[in-house]
């Protein structure tokens, strides 16, 4: 088991709210992480038959009945009328804080019930697979970042090769059950190889603007229908979709948001590839790079700033930087490259873009060792030295 970042966050929520929500992909860990941090509460599974069936016949006596303590409930939105006896406990007794903790991997059906139900009753927190920060915390601690990349942050694909499998493996089992099982049990139609055609096209454009219309022709289908089947992957979290930065800076902005599959390992499932060798000789290498650092900073500043806003910025010039980030007023700059950054262009043009976007710093994070200035307000960063950092306010 590893320690995760979010762990204090989830306690302040809980001291906050009378139940809190934990979002966040199957097979995330969010189930370790409610009785890692609650140990004391009791644990209900409602896709367990029995306990499912308990509660479907009369969900508000269930709750009553353990009203002495506090639980978990796993996979809540499997039982749509919980929400309303939720609604019931939690009013009956509303200054009890931490009374329940919700957990969800289906995010629209999930916060559906959680907006109609618990509005203002519960905090929310989404669990994102493993960083490198918490990779070394495990019994296993994985000490090279390129492991994580590989492999991906999920601890079942990054601890396959420790049992004798592959990170293959376990993606392709994950994937057949998403797909076949998952999503028809909430009522989601997808047709299975149209979602593996459009997944494996989404891995090859790997970081770049959403053009759906150039999917759907690809796939023969009309742009409605993978305009869904993209909101089902983000929505799964599976895809980010990340969106562009505007400001009045008179210049054509791209306004297209960019499409991630956020974790590396299902990315490199998709793209077969197996091996270090493989991913250094691929093409996709540096999308994934790119991939992999953002993911890693999103997942820290999600917990740490948990208020702010990731954008990139692009205009039809050629400017970009991969990250903005938002916090409040504040806007910090980076920019991810995969070999060592020492080209003035790219200083003056960060440079030019802190000017455009009033930006506070600029950042790159690349794979070189150590730190140190490229010009005025911006650094470069080494990712061996990163796994802890964030921009300072």
């Amino acid at each position: 088991m590893y320690s995760r970042n979010c762990t204090d966050r989830l306690r302040h929520l809980s001291r906050q709210f009378p139940a809190v929500l934990i979002l966040g992909a199957r097979q995330v860990g969010k189930t370790t992480l409610a009785r890692q941090t609650f140990p004391d509460m009791t644990y209900l599974d409602m896709e367990d038959p029995a306990t499912q069936a308990l509660f479907a016949e009369d969900p508000r006596f269930q709750l009553d009945a353990r009203a002495g303590g506090a639980l978990i409930l796993d996979e809540a939105q499997r039982l749509p009328l919980l929400f309303d006896a939720l609604r019931g406990a939690i009013d009956a007794d509303r200054q009890r804080m931490g009374r329940f903790v919700i957990l969800g991997s289906a995010q629209p059906a999930l916060v559906r019930h959680v907006a109609e139900s618990l509005a203002g009753r519960v905090g929310i927190l989404e669990l994102s697979p493993l960083t490198m920060q918490e990779t070394a915390t495990g019994a296993r601690p994985v000490r090279d970042y390129r492991q994580l990349w590989l492999a991906g942050g999920f601890a079942d694909a990054l601890a396959s090769e420790s049992r004798g499998g592959h990170f293959h493996d376990w993606w392709a089992s994950y994937l057949r059950t998403y797909v076949e099982r998952d999503l028809p049990m909430l009522g989601i139609t997808a047709d299975p190889i149209l979602m593996r055609k459009l997944l494996t096209m989404l891995a090859h454009a790997q970081g770049g603007l959403a053009n759906l219309s150039q999917f759907a022709g690809a796939l023969g289908v009309a742009q409605p229908t993978v305009a869904r089947y993209v909101d089902i992957l983000e929505q799964s979290f599976l895809l980010r979709r990340l969106p562009p930065y505007f400001r009045n800076v008179g210049k054509r902005l791209v306004k297209a948001p960019k499409l991630y599959l956020r974790d590396t390992g299902l990315l490199h499932h998709l793209l077969n590839i197996s091996s270090m060798g493989d991913l250094d000789s691929h093409p996709i290498r540096g999308a994934s790079w790119e991939t992999f650092v953002l993911e890693d900073l999103l997942r820290r500043e999600a917990v740490f700033y948990p208020h702010g806003v990731p954008h990139f910025w692009r205009t039809a010039g050629g400017a970009e930087v991969d990250l903005l980030l938002e916090r409040g007023g504040q806007l910090h700059a980076l920019e991810i490259k995969t070999s060592r950054a020492s080209s003035p262009y790219l200083a003056r043009g960060l440079r030019a873009i802190m000017e455009d976007t009033g930006a506070v710093s600029a950042t790159v994070i690349d794979q070189g060792a150590g730190t140190g200035p490229l010009a005025p307000g911006v650094m470069r960063r080494g990712m061996a030295e990163s796994l802890t950092w964030l921009p300072s306010e």
